[in-house]
């Protein structure tokens, strides 16, 4: 078969929402798109969505993750990518084709979060929850683990991890074990360095 049709071929495999998803600073919105115009498939954020349901609180910026889910359960029927750290809060295993969960070393998080200016409270709560894999949990709990899989963007460029989990959606190997962080914060010095 030639390579145009193989890769046509693949592409109709996917017949539901793909879901990127992981902690803020890991990459989704940079890599999103860049899959997404590989699969031929159209983008959308999930804050946009929720800004334009009308589902996100004044002064707070909090989103109404029951309401969105709801909403999202009736208005979104159709294949594309669609990301966002609330991705397993406001989705069901049924509604997902796959989902994938960028995980970034927390280190390297810290410098991304840190350049944007997060807060000191903020900047440490992404980091516990990206170092103990709160989001990556959640995807496998509420997706499982024939739909999720994880993508390391650390040392990856948006290109690099898209075209990784590209090769996943088409039927490639999927990256195991799953990422642990923890092991290589395994002393109260690393941790404390980590999070002061």
């Amino acid at each position: 078969m030639h390579k145009g049709h193989e890769h046509s071929a693949r592409k109709s495999e996917l017949h539901g929402v793909v879901g990127i998803t992981g902690t803020p600073g890991t990459g989704k919105k940079s890599i999103a798109p860049i899959l997404a115009s590989s699969l031929g498939l159209p983008c959308m954020a999930l804050n946009d969505l929720a800004r334009s349901y009308g589902l996100i609180g004044g002064d707070s910026g909090q989103v109404d993750t029951g309401a969105l889910k709801r909403r999202l359960a009736s208005a979104l029927r159709h294949q594309a990518v669609v990301y966002g750290h609330l991705f397993p809060y406001v989705f069901s295993r049924a509604s997902v084709e796959r989902v994938a969960v960028l995980r970034c070393e927390p280190t390297v998080l810290k410098e991304r979060l840190l350049a944007r200016g997060y807060p000191p409270q903020q900047l440490v709560d992404n980091l516990e929850a990206e170092l103990i894999g709160l989001i990556a949990s959640d995807a496998f709990r509420v997706f499982g683990k024939s739909k999720t899989f994880e993508v390391d963007t650390t040392y990856f460029t948006p290109a690099e991890a898209a075209a990784s989990a590209a090769e996943v959606l088409r039927g490639g190997e999927e990256p195991v074990p799953r990422v642990d962080w923890t092991t290589n914060y395994d002393s109260g010095l690393k941790l404390r360095t980590l999070l002061s």
